[in-house]
């Protein structure tokens, strides 16, 4: 599962020769991968294009499991550009509930993912972190909050969506996003500067391919 638009421009350059195919959410293509058979598919960005692909990728393909390859953005517990985060947990954290508990609603939609499967001589390239998700990106004046309440060092778009729908279809999920920024309370140095933020996003996918290649025997097992 891709999400942003660079993000799928990544995939489909290093797919030489295969066929791109459309879907009503995006495009896919079948590329091996670590000799292995493997559906990319461009999902589209936000919640309502990730909840929607994601179940209709288990519907169409029936996947033993879900990878979900992006960007996210870092603000905490040491995270640099070009790390790369697999998520233990993910939270839906721009829920707003008036009426009752605000944060049982959000507990609801927060998604644990079994990190044991990730190979042992691969832990040094990851850093396993909780996984903030939203529809916008990430405000400075709220990384305090998000640091306190979910112990997160990162946040993305998509994945806690992902992996909710997965975990719902009873589908392994595995999230790996790399950091193409990071922000404190002050704004990313990719704010307003979209033609870094491609930039960055093409070399984490390329890191993040390699990586999966590794690892996708193991996860198999």
């Amino acid at each position: 599962m891709i999400s942003a638009n660079a993000e799928w421009h990544v995939i489909v350059e290093h797919s030489p020769g295969a066929a791109v195919h459309t879907t009503p959410y995006g495009d896919w293509l079948e590329q091996p991968l670590a000799g292995r058979p493997v559906i990319f598919f461009h999902g589209g960005y936000g919640k309502e294009n990730a909840a929607g692909s994601t179940q209709y990728a288990i519907d169409r393909w029936h996947p033993r499991l879900v990878i979900n390859l992006g960007t996210c953005g870092a603000f905490g517990h040491d995270l640099h550009v070009g790390d790369i985060v697999l998520a233990k947990t993910t939270t839906i954290y721009d829920i707003y509930e008036a009426m009752g508990d605000a944060d049982e609603t959000i507990a609801e939609f927060r998604t644990q993912l079994d990190t044991s499967r990730w190979p042992s001589r691969l832990a040094s390239r990851v850093h396993v972190e909780p996984l903030v998700s939203g529809d916008r990106d990430l405000i400075p004046a709220e990384i305090a909050q998000l640091r306190a309440e979910y112990d997160a060092g990162a946040g993305d778009w998509e994945s806690g969506t992902i992996a909710y729908v997965a975990a719902r279809n009873h589908t392994r999920a595995v999230i790996l996003r790399g950091v193409t920024d990071v922000l404190d309370e002050n704004q990313s140095p990719t704010t307003g500067n979209l033609a870094l933020w491609q930039r960055e996003t093409a070399k984490v996918m390329v890191a993040l391919l390699e990586l999966t290649s590794d690892a996708l025997p193991d996860l198999l097992r």
